[in-house]
């Protein structure tokens, strides 16, 4: 499908060895996890932060996302001195205005979108945060629901002035049974800690993203992120069992089941999950945790070709089976980043292309065997050229780290023109060929990575400084060529506020009036996450 032209302004912001190596090379330093949102949390006074300068931490001042994009406000109610009031009553000492934590909580990861809210409330539990609703609806105030503010599309922070409802200090862990693996958390419980929590106990988090250090639950579930799991494990609407939602009018839907069957009506939970916080505020999520591997393996190769690339994806399936967790590729130029930026050493010889697979199961000597075979089909048949193989923690993260921070090491090149799509695997790289020769030397790198297992590419553009004319190549020249291929404009990130625009490239108009009945049923002031996922109506 090929819908009408959209406003193109949506990503502005933003050797063969005869043997393969059984140790990991010395990388350089591995990621640290570290969290973006790391100033301490104070109370301020009455209601002072009057203006939308950006001077706080010493950074550049990013532009307000009202000025650099052509959006109005919509005739929501603008906080007032009795407005604070009634929220200092409902979370008292959590009612954030000072202007320093309100910049952060403003501005996006990437830095490229900024709000101008003039309050935070940060509530402890699913009450406050209904009370808070309600109060909100009444008074046809605006909502901005912010987790860990890790999104890559802007749906975590204000537009305008819209309050931002934090759900930080909800990280309480409800529950866990350590015979079905099921965990019931609060949705402001940080992924790596809950990963780490239910390690001890034997398990693993069915997901886990780069934000990990970060991210929260309840905003990965409310954009049903991916990661780099999914090829094991799934989609979150597979492995959540049931949510705790607070509606737009404070009503508190309880479907926290923990039941892996429940076959009665309609399934409220996948309204949901991936609607990016404009339906409801998930407080407490019931997820389905798996056991935790006692054998991983992940092995680090380098291909001459792409076409080289599927086939060994292909026999990887055939031959790994139900041990293989992970597939992910990258092109050279991703790597040359990273060793430029990161100074993380390559540890196989130079090659176009590069896979790293990962391994997961019950039993190493079985796993370490099914491996074995498959990198000897490999590399006898062409395939792979080199390789290194991690069997320990620490060479495990080395490897890892060499895929994870891609996108750190492309925020280091300069601006960055981010897609993330999904596309059928035997056209996933032509895309990135394509540009590399529309775009010429405009563009300083043109790369392409990410999940090949589940057919998610990560696109992204590197040029010195913003460029209206590279943008103008790019948009919507991406999109349609990427509904050409009846693919996805976005797989795992959403559409926040920088995609909502491009919705009618991957779904049909019947479809994106449903979504806005939708809507309108459960949000009919749409005080929730204004501007953000749907676009503008005509």
């Amino acid at each position: 499908m090929v819908p009408c032209q959209v406003p193109r302004w949506s990503t502005w912001i933003f050797r063969a060895s005869p043997q393969w190596q059984r140790t990991a090379c010395a990388l350089g330093a591995s990621m640290g996890q570290q969290r973006w949102l790391s100033l301490p949390w104070r109370v301020s006074g009455p209601l002072a932060f009057r203006g939308c300068s950006s001077t706080a931490l010493g950074v550049p001042r990013v532009m307000p996302t009202s000025e650099r994009y052509p959006v109005q406000r919509l005739p929501f109610s603008v906080v007032s001195e009795e407005d604070l009031a009634a929220f200092e009553r409902i979370i008292p000492g959590r009612v954030i205005t000072d202007p320093e934590e309100l910049e952060v909580a403003n501005v996006d990861w990437l830095r490229t979108i900024r709000g101008c809210s003039k309050v935070m409330l940060r509530p402890r539990t699913t009450e406050e945060v209904s009370r808070i609703l309600r109060h909100c609806h009444q008074r046809n105030l605006a909502v901005n629901p912010q987790g860990g503010n890790t999104g890559m599309v802007g749906g975590s922070v204000p537009v305008f002035d819209e309050i931002i409802l934090s759900t930080a200090l909800m990280n309480q862990v409800i529950s866990f049974h350590d015979v079905s693996g099921i965990l019931v958390c609060q949705a402001g419980c940080v992924l790596e800690e809950l990963n780490r929590y239910v390690q001890e106990r034997g398990f693993i988090m069915p997901l886990d993203l780069g934000a990990k250090g970060s991210c929260h639950i309840g905003g990965n579930v409310a954009t049903n992120a991916g990661g780099l799991r999914f090829l094991r494990y799934g989609s979150l609407r597979g492995t959540v069992l049931g949510l705790e939602v607070v509606l737009a009018n404070g009503t508190v839907l309880d479907c926290l089941t923990s039941l892996r069957k429940d076959n009665t009506g309609y399934d409220l939970k996948q309204l949901f999950i991936g609607s990016e916080g404009t339906l409801g505020v998930i407080t407490a999520v019931s997820i389905l945790c798996p056991p935790m591997p006692k054998a991983v393996n992940v092995a680090f190769l380098g291909c001459p070709g792409f076409a080289e690339v599927l086939q060994a994806f292909s026999t990887c399936k055939g031959m790994l089976g139900e041990i293989l967790s992970a597939f992910e590729f990258m092109d050279a130029e991703c790597m040359q980043l990273v060793g430029q930026h990161l100074h993380l050493a390559r540890p196989v010889q130079e090659s176009p292309f590069y896979i790293l697979v990962e391994t997961s199961g019950s039993s190493a000597e079985h796993d370490s065997a099914k491996l074995d075979g498959f990198l000897e089909q490999a590399l006898g048949s062409g395939l792979v050229t080199d390789g290194t193989v991690g069997t320990d923690h620490s060479k495990i993260q080395s490897l890892w780290a060499l895929r994870e921070r891609i996108t750190e090491a492309l925020s280091h090149d300069g601006y960055v023109f981010k897609y993330d799509i999904s596309l059928p695997v035997e056209r996933f790289y032509d895309l990135v060929m394509d540009l590399r020769g529309r775009l010429g030397l405009r563009a300083k790198h043109v790369v392409g990575y990410g999940h090949l297992g589940d057919g998610n590419l990560h696109l992204n553009v590197t040029a010195e400084a913003f460029s209206a004319a590279l943008l103008d190549a790019l948009e919507p020249y991406v999109y349609t060529w990427t509904a050409a291929q009846r693919g996805s404009v976005s797989a795992e990130h959403g559409l926040g506020f920088k995609k909502k625009d491009v919705l009618g490239y991957s779904k049909p108009p019947t479809a994106v009036q449903l979504m806005w009945q939708l809507k309108a049923l459960l949000d009919p002031q749409g005080i929730l996450n204004p501007y953000k996922m749907l676009p503008a109506r005509a």
